[in-house]
C-alpha cells in the first residue's frame, strides 16, 4: 500500500520532469548535480508510483470472491479536483535549480504521505482516475450470503447494481475490481 501512497503523486513527478526537460531545452536550467539529482530522484518515484499501481492492479495474488453490488455511491469528484489541482500549483511553482526547494517538496511529500497512509487514504489518487478508474462506496453480498457488508472499491468504468463482480477482498481500506470479470 505503500507504493499506492507514490502512484497518487505521479501526475505531479511527471509535471516537475517536464518541467525539467523543458527547462534544460530552453536553456534556463543547467545540468549540475543538484538538477540532475532531483530529475533521477523524481523519475524513480515515478517508477515506484508506477510499480505500485500495477502491484496493488495486476499482480496482486489474492484470492477472488464474487460479490453482487446492492448499492453504490461514486466518490471520484469529492477527491480529485481539490488533490490534482493541488499538483499542479505545486509543480508549476517547483524551482529545480534551488536546493531549498528540493529539500521542502520533499518534507512535502513526507509529511502528506503520513497522513495518507495513517488515514488509509489510498482513494485519492489522481493516477487512477486519469487512467478510467472511479473510486466507490459499496454495499455488497457475497455469493451465497444474504448478509450485505460496505466497502471502497476502484473500478475502471461503472459499477452495475445486482451484478456479479469478482473482487479480492482484503482486510484493507479498498479493493479494485478485477477487469474483465463481472
Amino acid at each position: 500500500m505503500f507504493f499506492l501512497y507514490f502512484s497518487a503523486f505521479v501526475p505531479m513527478y511527471f509535471l516537475i520532469v517536464v518541467k525539467f526537460f523543458f527547462g534544460v531545452l530552453s536553456k534556463t536550467i543547467a545540468l549540475n548535480e543538484l538538477n540532475v539529482f532531483t530529475l533521477i530522484f523524481y523519475s524513480l518515484l515515478i517508477i515506484a508510483g508506477i510499480f505500485g499501481l500495477l502491484w496493488n492492479t495486476l499482480w496482486n495474488k489474492d484470492k477472488s470472491e464474487k460479490i453482487v453490488i446492492k448499492s453504490k455511491q461514486n466518490m471520484t469528484d469529492q477527491y480529485f479536483i481539490g488533490y490534482f489541482s493541488i499538483f499542479v500549483l505545486f509543480a508549476l511553482a517547483f524551482e529545480l535549480t534551488r536546493l531549498s526547494m528540493v529539500i521542502v517538496s520533499l518534507m512535502v511529500i513526507v509529511f502528506i504521505g503520513v497522513v495518507y497512509v495513517i488515514n488509509k487514504m489510498f482513494y485519492i489518487n489522481p493516477l487512477l482516475n486519469l487512467i478510467g478508474f472511479s473510486f466507490y462506496e459499496i454495499t455488497y453480498q457475497k455469493e451465497g450470503s444474504k448478509k450485505e457488508s460496505s466497502a471502497k472499491m476502484f473500478c475502471k468504468g461503472e459499477l452495475i447494481l445486482n451484478k456479479p463482480y469478482y473482487v479480492k477482498l482484503k482486510k484493507t481500506n479498498f479493493d479494485f475490481v478485477e477487469k474483465g470479470k463481472g
